[in-house]
C-alpha cells in the first residue's frame, strides 16, 4: 500500500493506520460478499489487467468520434495500461503545454449511509470545485446518494490528480478515508478514469475499416478499451482496435463502445450473435451488439444519383445486405422476397444505433 506525502506522525499517523485496517477489511468482505450483479459496488471492477505481448502495443489519446486517435500524437510511454501505471505517471506535456491525463469525473463508492451532499462536498473540497452528482439526482430531490456511490465533478483536472495522490493503494484499488455524522474514517473507494484507457491498438499494422466495426451498448463504465478489445479478440478473433465512447465536457465513459475488425467474418460472427456476455474477472454482464452506423455514407446502390447526392439515412444489418441506402433505394431493394422483414439501422444521438420503422410510399 502506498500514500503520497511525507509520514503521518502522532493521532494522524494512528487515523492512517485505522483507515488502512478498515480498507483492508472493506477487500476482504467485498471479495466474499459483492454481488456480481450491482454494476456499481465499490471494488468488484478495479481491474488491473495485463495480457502477455501488449506491453509494445500502442494505446493512443482520444480526440474524435470513431477512431479518434488518428489525430492525436503517439506516445510510446501508453503501451503499459497496467493499473499501476496509469495511477503513478506525472502530468505529460505536449509542445509545452500541458496534457490532461484524467476525467474531471470521479466515482466514489462506499460511501458511509447517512452522508449528505454537502459532507460529501465537504470531504472532497480541498482538493479544488466541485460539484456532488449521481443518476437521477435532479428527479430525487434526495440530499443523501441512494445507492452509496456518488460522482465527483471537479473544475479542474489537476485536482484529481490531487485526490489521487492522497489516496491508499490497497490490491490495485484506491481508497480515501472519509466521516459522517455518524462514522469516521470510513475508507471508501475513488474510482478515476484514466483517458489512456478510452483506446487501444491491438493489431496496429490493419487499416481501420468503418464498414468492420460494431457499437457495443451497455458496457460497464470501468472497463477499459484493453479489456474490451481483448475479451472481443477472445470470441471472435480478428480485433484491431477497440474504444470507450465518452462524453465530450467530462470526457467521462458513456457505457458503450466500438470494437473494429481486421475481417469480415469476424465483424459478421460479433453482429449475427447481437448480444455478448462480456466476462473479465468479476465482471459478467450482457451487452448489445449492433453495426456502428456512420452519418456520412453515400447510397452504396446509387451513389448518390437518386437522392440528390445527400448521405445514406439507412443501413442495413442483415447480413446478405450490410450496406448503407437512401429512401428510394431502400424501397426498391427491400421490396424483393426476402428482403421484406429487414429493418434499417439509423445512427441517432450519443452514437446509438436504432431500428426504424420503415413505410412503404
Amino acid at each position: 500500500m502506498a500514500a503520497a506525502g511525507t509520514p503521518p506522525t502522532g493521532d494522524r499517523a494512528q487515523n492512517l493506520g485505522m483507515c488502512r485496517l478498515g480498507i483492508k477489511l472493506v477487500t476482504s468482505w467485498c471479495m466474499g460478499h459483492c454481488s456480481t450483479t450491482d454494476p456499481h459496488w465499490p471494488g468488484r471492477m478495479g481491474i488491473n489487467f495485463h495480457h502477455p505481448g501488449t506491453d509494445n502495443i500502442m494505446a493512443l489519446n482520444s480526440r474524435s468520434s470513431l477512431f479518434p486517435f488518428e489525430d492525436a500524437f503517439l506516445d510510446d510511454s501508453h503501451g503499459d495500461q497496467s493499473l499501476s501505471s496509469g495511477l503513478s505517471s506525472p502530468t505529460r506535456c505536449q509542445n509545452g503545454e500541458r496534457v490532461e491525463r484524467y476525467s474531471r469525473k470521479v466515482f466514489v463508492g462506499g460511501l458511509p449511509p447517512d452522508i449528505d451532499e454537502d459532507e460529501i462536498t465537504a470531504s472532497f473540497r480541498r482538493f479544488g470545485p466541485l460539484v456532488v452528482d449521481w443518476p437521477h439526482k435532479a428527479e430525487s430531490k434526495s440530499y443523501f446518494p441512494p445507492k452509496g456511490y456518488a460522482f465527483l465533478l471537479f473544475q479542474e483536472e489537476s485536482s484529481v490528480q490531487a485526490l489521487i495522490d492522497a489516496c491508499l493503494e490497497e490490491d490495485g484499488k484506491l481508497y480515501l478515508c472519509v466521516s459522517s455524522p455518524t462514522i469516521k474514517d470510513k475508507p471508501v473507494q475513488i474510482r478515476p478514469w484514466n483517458l489512456s484507457d478510452s483506446d487501444f491498438v491491438m493489431d496496429g499494422s490493419q487499416p481501420l475499416d468503418p464498414r468492420k466495426t460494431i457499437f457495443v451498448g451497455g458496457v460497464p463504465r470501468p472497463l477499459r478499451a484493453v479489456e474490451l478489445a481483448m475479451i472481443m479478440d477472445r470470441l471472435y478473433g480478428g480485433v484491431c482496435y477497440a474504444g470507450i465512447d465518452t462524453d465530450p465536457e467530462l470526457k467521462y465513459p458513456k457505457g458503450a463502445g466500438r470494437v473494429a475488425f481486421s475481417n469480415q467474418q469476424s465483424y459478421i460472427a460479433a453482429i449475427s450473435a447481437r448480444f455478448v456476455q462480456l466476462q473479465h474477472n468479476d465482471i459478467d454482464k450482457r451487452v448489445e451488439v449492433k453495426p456502428y452506423v456512420l452519418d456520412d455514407q453515400m447510397c452504396d446502390e446509387c451513389q448518390g444519383t437518386r437522392c440528390g447526392g445527400k448521405f445514406a439515412p439507412f443501413f442495413c444489418a442483415n447480413v446478405t445486405c450490410l450496406q448503407y441506402y437512401c429512401e428510394y433505394c431502400w424501397a426498391s431493394i427491400h421490396s424483393r422476397a426476402g428482403r421484406e422483414f429487414h429493418k434499417p439501422l439509423v445512427k441517432e444521438g450519443g452514437d446509438r444505433p436504432r431500428h426504424v420503422p420503415f413505410r412503404w410510399s
